[in-house]
């Protein structure tokens, strides 16, 4: 085979890119880079066969990454091209693949444009929209401080300093090992299902302006925390996109495979019988 950058062959070794060729001329926003035998590899053949790629092997320099997907493309058409020569698209076997293949490719760009259409960005935030309208959307949030120490011993003497008067924001300053302690241990307005468990619930459970007076331990440490101020609230659209996407998504699919059900006749024999 002909030869490719030493890193980029490597990193691309053994990964089939099973190129769709152009044989079209060539656009002038479209080059060709290659020809083998007449048929042309263009811009556009490099540039989907980069897409396909893991995104560990994206990161390589283009220059390099280009050189190495053009030779590997090459290879691709004139391994192609001898399998017509030898007449393997007739073969019963290559049939019945190339038939299953067409069906998978067929069904994954159908799904592609449906979730696409369900999921485009005004139909994400009408979602979106209507379901912070409904009460259970809201959550508790706390503005809260917390003082990160190692140990129970030093936890409940911070405790016994904020007894006797001593500033919270100072002494998280002063002493807390996390990382909010340059800012007094704030955390700002933090939900309560964005917290550990063991550490949402004593803070919940807080007055504002009390902290916790027996320490809290997580396993990061031992934390005094202070809740400064309480109130009910929605998560962002962005923190909902992902699940508002998953769900439109679904709910698109799960209706266009009904439709296609209630209109078709279909006959089911079971294996056994």
């Amino acid at each position: 085979m002909p030869p490719m950058p030493r890193t980029a062959g490597l990193a691309l070794a053994g990964f089939v890119l099973f190129a769709s060729i152009h044989t079209a001329p060539a656009a002038e926003d479209d080059p060709v880079l290659a020809t083998v035998d007449g048929t042309q590899i263009h811009r556009s053949d490099v540039e989907a066969a980069r897409a396909r790629l893991p995104e560990q092997y994206r990161q390589l320099p283009p220059q390099v990454l280009d050189e190495a997907l053009i030779q590997r493309l090459v290879d691709e058409e004139l391994l192609r091209s001898e399998a017509e020569r030898r007449g393997l698209a007739e073969d019963p076997e290559v049939k019945a693949e190339l038939g299953r293949a067409r069906a998978t490719i067929l069904r994954a760009i159908l799904m592609e444009r449906i979730v696409r259409e369900a999921t485009g960005e005004e139909k994400l935030r009408a979602a979106y929209e209507e379901r912070v309208k409904d009460p259970a959307a809201k959550r508790r949030e706390a503005k809260l401080r917390h003082i990160l120490v190692t140990s129970e011993e030093e936890a409940r003497a911070i405790v016994a300093e904020l007894e006797k008067g001593a500033d919270f924001a100072e002494l998280a300053k002063q002493r807390s090992t996390g990382p909010s302690a340059a800012n007094g241990g704030d955390l700002g307005w933090v939900a309560e299902d964005r917290l550990v468990p063991e550490f949402s619930r004593p803070a919940f459970a807080l007055e504002p302006g009390s902290w916790t007076k027996e320490p809290v331990q997580t396993r990061f440490g031992w934390h005094v925390i202070l809740m400064e101020d309480r109130r009910e609230g929605v998560p962002s659209f962005e923190e909902m996109r992902p699940q508002l996407e998953q769900e439109l998504a679904e709910a698109a699919l799960r209706r266009e495979v009904e439709a296609l059900r209630a209109k078709a006749k279909i006959e089911i024999r079971r294996p056994s019988e």
